[in-house]
């Protein structure tokens, strides 16, 4: 009898068929999973990856590409969330930098690192003891949360040090500084890397598979029936337990089941810039006080990231639009500290996401809560909602313990918090090496950091592929930091279907490019074809589809308001696949 091959955690397109493959097989007697999640976001992803760590059975559907929602739209930082000190949320804080510690250190120390901030002072006398006592509260917390920190301690700087920190400040708009630290993430790329882990365990994880409805017996879930929106199949998933990790959809999977003890959760959108980095003379981020939150400056590579806004979203989800109303807000704001002020011409690229906030009686989503809340509407369905992206592991390993605890056989408790992702083991004897491989590659040790920092010790398997095709060491056109081994291996590794899941997601080609990606379109695509054996036609669909996306994109940013942003964004309709 053959031994069952062993999970890779590759995502190539046998895999993804594979794992439909073995979906479908959940009809059979005594083969139904344990557990299904529905939804490819952080929540999802981590939820996945703590079921099958338990030794259970797991299938996860995303109705899109991995974080093509929330999760691919943050503020890219791993964070205790220093806001929440002044709403007395001590808890939250504490349990959000105890993630942090462990995603520097631990899980995934090659995508996630230390990061410097300035939070500026413009009060003589009052303000440092008071802002002071809040960073010195937040290091302690991160040091009394389980883990070691991870990042230095926070530091009093004078004017004078402030502006050597940040040349860029105004002379007046600060009488010095407190330096602390948090941590930065590519989201998208993080949300990618746990579900390769789950893969390697055993899950069977598919995107574009929609969950079109919930299978039941009596009142019990016991599956969903779903489309493969590649060749519109339909088929069912047996599972004993669903986990709901839809995000900002949570309503609408829910009303799919019931209308009894539904959690609700509003959105919120929030919008960010990213300018060039030599527009802002800094070596540090900047935190900065708004009149309804804070505002965000966050170096990002050879970028800045400015951001964010806060408010109600009722229109499209799966297409959130920044106005010129909101740009124009964060210009305005960041500008009254900045000694040469922004202008939309400094502006290479803009996103915006929707927060899943859990509704409350206030009316502002600025004061509703990011804590996650757990819940078993009905039987074989678990629900989670709320959360922050810092925390999606205390929310995965919640939703599972909740599902278990209706499982008849005993589950060992979560293990999530000892798991490195892939590409986490070796990160740092890779990274000390990093000249020698370059030496031996030939490939520049610049080019060699950026692929560490993106994969850790799998930039091995990316610059095999340019060994074997040295022409994938080349960059791509409009997009010098990124090279096309990266879109071959986003389409045999890393579960990438379509060309906007590569430029926008596997890469930030999209937000970081001056042309948002389109000079890279027609390079990109050829290479994504060729693995996964598109016709010219198929070639040419793609490239327009996402040009249509950049053009609405750039047309909803020019309009004045909400509603026609998103009545602009709507031009462009999502990707139908053109049949081989």
């Amino acid at each position: 009898m053959s031994a069952t091959p062993r999970p890779t955690g590759i995502l190539g397109p046998a895999e993804r068929d594979a794992s439909i493959a073995a979906l479908k097989a959940t009809n059979e007697r005594g083969r139904e999973l344990d557990v299904l999640i529905v939804g490819g976001g952080v929540v999802g992803a981590g939820s996945a990856l703590d079921a099958v760590t338990r030794g259970l059975s797991v299938g996860l559907v995303e109705a899109n590409d991995w974080a093509a929602g929330t999760s691919s739209r943050s503020s890219k930082l791993i964070h205790g969330g220093l806001r929440y000190l002044e709403m007395l949320d001590f808890a939250l804080v504490q349990e959000a930098l105890q993630e942090r510690g462990l995603l520097i250190q631990r899980i995934a120390p090659h995508l996630v690192r230390p990061v410097p901030f300035l939070y500026p002072l413009a009060k003589r006398f009052v303000e440092r003891p008071y802002v002071g006592a809040g960073i010195l509260l937040y290091d302690t917390l991160g040091l009394t949360s389980g883990n070691s920190r991870g990042v230095p301690m926070h530091k009093h700087l004078s004017r004078r040090g402030t502006l050597r920190a940040a040349p860029s400040l105004k002379d007046d708009a600060m009488i010095g500084s407190i330096r602390y630290y948090d941590a930065q993430v590519d989201d998208a790329r993080l949300v990618a890397n746990i579900i390769r882990t789950a893969a390697s365990f055993g899950a069977r994880p598919v995107n574009q598979v929609r969950v079109v409805d919930f299978l039941r017996e009596g009142e019990r879930v016991v599956g969903a029936k779903v489309v493969n929106q590649e060749d519109g199949e339909e088929f069912e998933i047996r599972a004993k337990q669903v986990v709901n990790a839809t995000g900002v959809w949570t309503d609408e999977t829910q009303a799919m089941v019931t209308d009894r003890g539904q959690l609700k959760v509003r959105a919120s959108k929030g919008i960010h810039l990213v300018v060039p980095r030599d527009r802002i003379q800094s070596t540090v981020g900047l935190i900065l006080r708004t009149e309804k939150s804070v505002l965000f400056v966050i170096p990002w590579g050879r970028h800045w990231i400015i951001g964010t806004t806060d408010t109600d979203w009722k229109l499209d989800k799966a297409h959130p639009a920044a106005s010129s109303k909101d740009i124009d807000y964060l210009l305005q704001h960041v500008n009254k500290v900045l000694k040469r002020p922004l202008t939309r011409e400094d502006v290479e690229g803009v996103y915006a996401g929707l927060r899943p906030l859990l509704a409350g009686e206030s009316d502002s989503t600025a004061k509703l809560s990011r804590e996650h809340v757990v819940a078993h509407p009905v039987p074989g369905l678990v629900v989670v909602a709320g959360g922050k992206f810092t925390t999606y592991r205390v929310m995965a390993k919640d939703a599972i313990d909740e599902a278990t605890r209706a499982l008849d056989e005993r589950v060992p408790a979560s293990c999530t918090e000892t798991i490195p992702l892939m590409g986490a083991n070796g990160f740092k004897a890779a990274w000390n090496r990093r000249n020698r491989t370059a030496d031996e590659t030939g490939v520049h040790v610049v080019r060699i950091e950026h692929l560490l920092s993106r994969y850790g010790s799998l930039a091995d398997e990316v610059l095999a592929l340019i060994e074997d095709d040295p022409k994938l060491g080349e960059p791509l056109p409009g997009a010098d930091d990124y090279l096309g081994a990266e879109v071959v291996y986003a389409t045999t590794h890393e579960g990438a279907l379509h060309l906007n899941d590569v430029l926008t997601r596997r890469t930030r080609i999209s937000i970081e490019a001056w042309d948002r990606g389109v000079s890279a379109a027609p390079v990109a695509a050829r290479l994504m074809g060729k693995v996964l054996g598109w016709s010219a036609t198929q070639e040419e669909n793609e490239v327009a589809h996402y040009l249509a996306r950049v053009e609405a994109e750039r047309l909803s940013q020019q309009q004045p308001d909400d509603d026609s942003a998103d009545a602009a964004r709507l031009g462009a309709p999502d990707i139908v696949p053109l049949r081989p």
